[in-house]
C-alpha cells in the first residue's frame, strides 16, 4: 500500500468518525425514554413523507453538481454526478465545512472519472453559489411572506425585514444580469473563471431555491405532528438557522437548528420533532452515504488492480516476443 493510499485511508476513517461522533453529541443530551416516546409520536406515514423531501432535496443537490460540470463544458453520465454529489454531501453536512469535507470525496471520485483538481475546485465553487443564492432567494422571500418571525428571530422591526428582504432580492437578480451581460473570464492567481451562461445562471437560482424548499417541507412535516405550524414559519427557521451554521461552521448545525427552530415555533419544536428531522435529513443519508463510499472504494481498487494487471501483462508480451 503506497503512502498516499494510507493518508487517504486514515482521513476517510477520521471523516466517517467524526460525523458519526458528531451525531452522537446531538443524540446524547436527551435519554433513550425521551427519544422513543417523543419519536413514536410522530405518525409513520408523516416520517415517511419527510424522509420522501429529504430525498428530494439531495436530489437537487445531485443538480447543483451536473449544473457545474455542464457549465466546465464537461460531460459525465449523471448516475456518476448523482453518486459523488450524494456520498459526498451526506457526510459533509454532518462534519461541518461542507466545502473543504465533501470537496475531499468529490475528488475522490471526479479523478477517477477524468477530472481535474481545477475542474473539482470550481465545481465546488460553483455548488457554494447556488447554495449561498437559493438560501438569499428563499430567506429574502421569508422575510418577505413572514417578516414578523423573522424579524423576531433577527430583532428588527417588521418593516425593516420586508425591506431586507426585498433588498436581498437583488442580489440573484444582479447575478443572472451579469451572466447575461459578463462573458470575460475572471482570474484569481494561476485559476481562470468564468460566469455560467445566463440560462445555467437561472437555473442555479432556482434548483438552489427549490432545495432549500424541499428542506424546509421536510422539516415542516415533523413540525406538523405537534401542532399547526404555516410552511412559512418552518422556511424561516430552518433558512436562518442554516445561515448561522454556514457563518459559524457548527458541524451539523449542532445546537444553532435546534435553538433556531425552537425560537420561531416553541411549542411545536419538541425533542421528536427536532430528533425525526436528524433522522430524515442527517442521519439515515449518512449511513446510505457512508455504505456506498464503503463499496465505491472497493469498486475502483479492484479496477485499478485489474489496470495494474494488464498494464504489467502488456510490458511482459514485448520482452518475450523478443526472446
Amino acid at each position: 500500500m503506497t503512502l498516499k493510499s494510507i493518508i487517504w485511508n486514515g482521513l476517510l476513517l477520521g471523516a466517517l468518525c467524526l460525523a458519526f461522533f458528531l451525531l452522537y453529541r446531538i443524540f446524547e443530551q436527551y435519554s433513550f425514554d425521551q427519544v422513543v416516546e417523543s419519536v413514536q409520536s410522530i405518525p409513520f406515514w408523516r416520517f415517511c413523507v419527510a424522509l420522501l423531501w429529504a430525498a428530494a432535496s439531495y436530489l437537487c443537490l445531485s443538480c447543483f453538481d451536473f449544473l457545474a460540470i455542464r457549465a466546465l463544458g464537461k460531460s459525465l453520465p449523471y448516475p456518476k454526478v448523482a453518486l459523488a454529489s450524494f456520498v459526498s454531501l451526506s457526510l459533509g453536512h454532518n462534519i461541518g465545512f461542507a466545502g473543504l469535507s465533501s470537496g475531499a470525496i468529490r475528488y475522490r471520485y471526479y479523478k477517477h472519472w477524468g477530472l481535474t483538481a481545477e475542474d473539482v475546485a470550481k465545481i465546488i465553487l460553483f455548488c457554494g453559489v447556488t447554495v449561498a443564492l437559493g438560501l438569499v432567494t428563499l430567506g429574502a422571500v421569508a422575510m418577505i411572506v413572514n417578516p414578523v418571525d423573522a424579524g423576531r428571530l433577527l430583532r428588527i422591526e417588521t418593516a425593516t425585514s420586508r425591506l431586507s428582504g426585498s433588498l436581498a432580492l437583488l442580489a440573484p437578480i444582479a447575478y443572472a444580469v451579469l451572466a447575461f451581460l459578463v462573458r470575460a473570464k475572471l482570474r484569481l492567481w494561476r485559476w481562470s473563471f468564468q460566469l455560467p451562461r445566463f440560462s445555467i445562471a437561472v437555473a442555479q437560482i432556482a434548483i438552489g431555491t427549490i432545495n432549500f424548499v424541499f428542506v424546509s417541507a421536510c422539516l415542516h412535516q415533523v413540525l406538523l405532528a405537534f401542532g399547526s405550524v404555516a410552511f412559512f414559519q418552518s422556511t424561516t427557521a430552518f433558512v436562518l438557522a442554516n445561515s448561522a451554521i454556514l457563518a459559524t461552521h457548527v458541524p451539523g448545525g449542532l445546537g444553532v437548528l435546534e435553538a433556531t427552530v425552537a425560537y420561531v415555533v416553541p411549542k411545536e419544536a419538541s425533542i421528536g420533532a427536532l430528533i425525526a428531522f436528524r433522522c430524515a435529513y442527517f442521519f439515515i443519508p449518512l449511513t446510505l452515504g457512508t455504505t456506498l463510499l464503503i463499496i465505491s472504494e472497493v469498486v475502483f481498487r479492484r479496477r485499478s488492480r485489474g489496470a495494474d494487471d494488464k498494464t504489467e501483462a502488456s510490458q511482459k508480451r514485448p520482452q518475450a516476443q523478443s526472446a
